[in-house]
């Protein structure tokens, strides 16, 4: 049975969230799209070719992510079915482990790897901007101070990332319709663009690349296999935030599974044509290396308007993306002050554009902060072990709740269960695995700031039993 019929007729009640149900099962879907495809795609490529100098070995790699990120999704269509409210995975934790656990994945996405990941994302739209203007590049340094960790510098790129994530949080403050909007139109805008690429290839291709040997004669190809499967992996990345607004969702308990699975689907399919298409414009001996892969692969087919024009599309997908990204990083924050573990003022529904106001200039503002500070990426590397290990235990919340919660409503069941959900936490636990084998310090850093986050959770038990007693006395 398919997944739409799996789903059909499985519609849930309203949450009581003071939210508006306002995205359809199209939103949703480019919702997946847009809030996965930032700049991943038109950077990776040429570094995965250096160690893995294969092209079917590189579209097998494309492909097995698609694989592993569509386990990830019909995974968490189970659980976002169940349920269908804000905080998509926060939630899951909750029912399955308890809150403690989910208060530190909270933790972890506001403190570094959400907040951090918004940060990066506009600093590197302020970096394609200056192919345009040249001034707001960051080597411009605009201020300069001393500080007791060392020298602090603010550059113009650094200016421009600020401007950017407060006009993308003002697009969400007033009301999700608008998000939607702005989503909608920029994922379709930079969709085309993608798609561009591949027809470029088949107008003016310049290469044609060799399909065999299929395994390249280097010392460990396993092992070059298994590095350009992180660099694909995080390419497929935050297609899970789709689940942290299902309290907005019109039928999320039909839409959501849907959503995941036609959304992983369509762009795994754009991820392979795209890098086809890198490998018909540039021979694997100038693709390999290549920080810029998607510029120099249409500056290659077209000439210098390719550069121009991929440099447009990245700023499109960069801004789009983290106008997903504030929309459902928000619902998250929402989600856990509902629960009296963050600020309780965060819990506010706007009594006018109906949206969780408060987080999302939360949420902004820490993303703007990092941005100014500089410091973002060697956070969120730390960061990075810990991320990836709290979402394969939020598959597992698939096998705990079927144990010990059989009587819940499941209007959508896995499809392949058990091996679907397994086949996910085995290729995340090799990540998660590789990370701490390939990173220690930075893996156990990642840990340690999960620690860090276990008194502020009893502080703020402690104050929400505080204003308990208060209220009933």
């Amino acid at each position: 049975m398919g997944i739409a019929e799996k789903t059909a007729g499985s519609v849930g009640p309203p949450t009581d969230e003071g939210l508006i149900r306002a995205l359809g099962l199209g939103s949703a879907v480019l919702f997946v799209l847009g809030s996965v495809i930032g700049s991943g795609i038109f950077l990776t490529t040429g570094v995965m070719a250096e160690t893995l100098p294969s092209p079917s070995l590189l579209l097998l790699a494309w492909l097995a992510g698609g694989v592993v990120a569509l386990t990830g999704g019909l995974t968490y269509a189970e659980l976002g079915a169940m349920f269908p409210n804000s905080g998509g995975v926060y939630v899951y934790l909750r029912e399955a482990f308890g809150p403690l656990l989910a208060y530190l994945y909270g933790w972890a996405a506001l403190l570094i790897f959400f907040s951090g990941g918004i940060a990066a994302v506009s600093v590197g739209f302020a970096d394609y901007l200056s192919y345009f203007w040249p001034g707001l590049s960051a080597s411009r340094v605009l201020l300069s101070a001393p500080t007791p960790i060392g020298t602090w510098t603010l550059s113009a790129a650094q200016v421009v990332a600020v401007l950017c994530i407060t006009a993308q949080a003002w697009i969400n403050y007033v009301g999700v319709r608008s998000g939607n909007r702005v989503n909608v139109v920029i994922t379709i805008a930079k969709v085309a663009g993608l798609a561009s690429l591949p027809i470029m290839a088949l107008a003016a291709a310049k290469a044609s690349p060799a399909w065999t040997p299929v395994v390249p004669a280097i010392a460990h190809p396993v092992a070059a296999f298994g590095v350009a499967m992180i660099a694909v992996l995080w390419a497929n990345d935050a297609w899970y935030c789709v689940t942290w607004i299902a309290g907005e969702m019109k039928n999320p308990q039909r839409d959501l599974p849907r959503a995941l699975f036609y959304g992983i689907s369509l762009l795994t399919v754009i991820y392979l044509a795209v890098n086809i298409a890198y490998l018909y414009a540039l021979p694997l001996d100038q693709l390999r290396g290549a920080s810029r892969v998607a510029e120099r692969a249409s500056t290659a087919m077209v000439g210098s308007r390719g550069a121009t024009f991929v440099a447009l599309t990245v700023i499109v997908s960069t801004f789009g993306c983290n106008v997903a990204a504030i929309l459902a990083g928000a619902r998250l924050l929402f989600a856990m002050a509902r629960d009296g573990v963050f600020l309780p003022a965060a819990a506010r529904v706007h009594p006018v554009y109906r949206t969780p106001h408060v987080a999302i200039v939360a949420l902004a503002s820490w993303a703007a902060l990092l941005a100014l500070s500089g410091s973002y990426e060697q956070l969120f590397t730390y960061v990075i072990f810990a991320s990836n290990l709290l979402h394969v235990i939020g598959a597992f919340a698939v096998f705990r709740l079927r144990r010990r919660r059989p009587d819940l409503p499941r209007p959508y069941r896995v499809w392949g269960y058990p091996v679907v959900p397994i086949i996910f936490i085995a290729a995340g636990g090799a990540v998660v695995i590789n990370t701490l084998v390939e990173r220690p310090k930075e893996s156990l850093a990642g840990l340690a700031l999960l620690a860090i986050g276990v008194p502020f959770y009893l502080m703020s038990k402690r104050g929400e039993g505080s204003r308990e007693a208060t209220r009933l006395g």
